[in-house]
């Protein structure tokens, strides 16, 4: 396998075979919140996220969902030639506060132009049978929801003033992908008191999850963080570009195949980082990763079989002692001999590609 991009079923590569064309996702800030912002559990956030939160902002600055989407899809149209869009409501979490907010809202997306999908970002702990019930019930090929998971230590939740367990996050996982969401776990790597094996004990977690997606990201030091007097203080160090390409190139075997990377790395928003510098170029850390996979000649999914035990399920995740996150709750599944095929397949021969 010469071509580092086919060891792991990348997005791009699973929406354009399922849609015969390129699929852009577009980020919307819908204004809503987050209970560990407004009072309802902290006012200071997890100690990593600024105050204005992750997306684009452009709901801040006045703009409708409709003048977003206008102003994103024609920018997209013109630099990466895409006609099919996902709507992605990345700000915040966005099916925290009143009900018939959450449903104005999913009501917008279906009518957009070019629409094939969504996404609708949020905590474990703000999602409930009747949000879930309505995320479900949207008429459209593509949804996901995508969940801040972050860690399957609830002495890291606490660490991060998380404000919940991974009890939680599991639960909403489950009760998600029963409905037939597809769910996207976002996990950070160099969280404080962490080690490498303390995250990819977290990577086997999720692998026995019923997940459908998985975003990897680096922790970085944002600006008007508490993480940022933390680093300040030297009480913090970032892990360093080489040391998050070896986990990631580690994890990455122990996911199942089929589990779409959506994410190898966080994308700090302009002005906003402190540290470490390479966060900021996204390339060069992807292409380590892949460098990394290369030389060990791995792939995703190598360590594990087709599905992991109870995956389908939703019965998997606690280890014997009842201790979520820990490895070794089953017995490991036998390892792929191969990359699968669908990983292989050359861009150029993809369904929609230009000839």
């Amino acid at each position: 396998m010469e071509n580092t991009t086919t060891r792991l079923h990348l997005l791009a590569t699973y929406l354009r075979l399922r849609f015969g064309a390129r699929v852009q996702k577009v980020p919307l800030d819908a204004g809503f919140s987050c209970p560990n912002r407004d009072g309802t559990l902290s006012r200071g956030g997890c100690v990593f996220c600024n105050p204005r939160g992750s997306g684009s902002g452009l709901g801040e600055d006045g703009l409708t969902l409709e003048e977003q989407w206008t102003v994103w899809t024609g920018r997209y149209a013109r630099t990466r030639n895409a006609g099919l869009f996902i709507a992605y409501l990345q700000s915040f979490s966005n099916t925290y506060g009143p009900i018939d907010k959450l449903r104005r809202v999913l009501g917008v997306l279906p009518v957009l132009p070019g629409i094939m999908g969504a996404a609708v970002g949020t905590r474990p702990d703000c999602v409930d049978n009747e949000r879930l019930d309505l995320v479900a019930a949207l008429p459209l090929p593509e949804v996901w929801l995508e969940l801040g998971l972050q860690s399957a230590h609830d002495a890291t939740l606490a660490r991060i003033n998380r404000g919940h367990d991974a009890a939680t996050s599991e639960r909403a996982v489950r009760d998600a992908a029963a409905r037939g969401l597809r769910v996207c776990a976002h996990l950070i790597a160099g969280l404080p008191g962490e080690s490498g094996d303390d995250f990819l004990a977290t990577v086997d977690w999720v692998n026995r999850l019923p997940v459908h997606g998985v975003k990897f990201h680096g922790l970085y030091v944002c600006e008007r963080t508490a993480l940022a007097r933390q680093w300040r203080a030297g009480e913090y160090t970032p892990l360093g570009r080489e040391a998050y390409a070896d986990l990631i190139a580690r994890a990455l075997p122990r996911l199942r195949p089929e589990i779409v990377i959506q994410r190898l790395t966080g994308d700090p928003a302009g002005g906003e980082l402190l540290a470490p510098d390479w966060a900021n170029d996204k390339r060069a850390t992807t292409a380590r990763i892949n460098e990394l996979l290369a030389q060990r000649d791995t792939w995703q999914g190598r360590d594990v079989a087709g599905d992991a035990p109870n995956a389908a399920n939703g019965l998997g995740g606690l280890g014997e002692t009842g201790e979520t996150g820990v490895a070794g709750a089953h017995p490991a599944p036998p390892a792929l001999a191969a990359p699968p095929a669908w990983f292989a397949v050359p861009p150029h021969r993809l369904p929609g590609a230009a000839p």
